[in-house]
């Protein structure tokens, strides 16, 4: 699920995140996984986009803040 799935495959992967973040990998596949099956519906954890952000820029991998929202599908207009 995005945007979790875009960033962990920028950073190398389930376990290269797990181990920049410090949790256990069913952790962070939790992030990929919708509410319904018990995980976060594609949304990585506030409290970890700043370590994520700044292990990129250490290796150079583009990432930003915007990566880390994914744009609706679908927005409706208010009138």
């Amino acid at each position: 699920m995005e945007p979790a799935k875009s960033v962990i495959e920028k950073l190398g992967g389930v376990e290269a995140v797990a181990k920049v973040t410090g949790k256990h990998v069913s952790r962070i596949y939790r992030w990929t996984y919708p509410v319904e099956r018990g995980g976060t519906g594609g949304l990585i954890p506030q409290r970890e986009i700043p370590r994520l952000i700044e292990h990129a820029r250490r290796k150079g991998v583009a990432l930003a803040h915007a990566d880390f929202f994914s744009a609706p599908a679908h927005r409706r207009e208010v009138a």
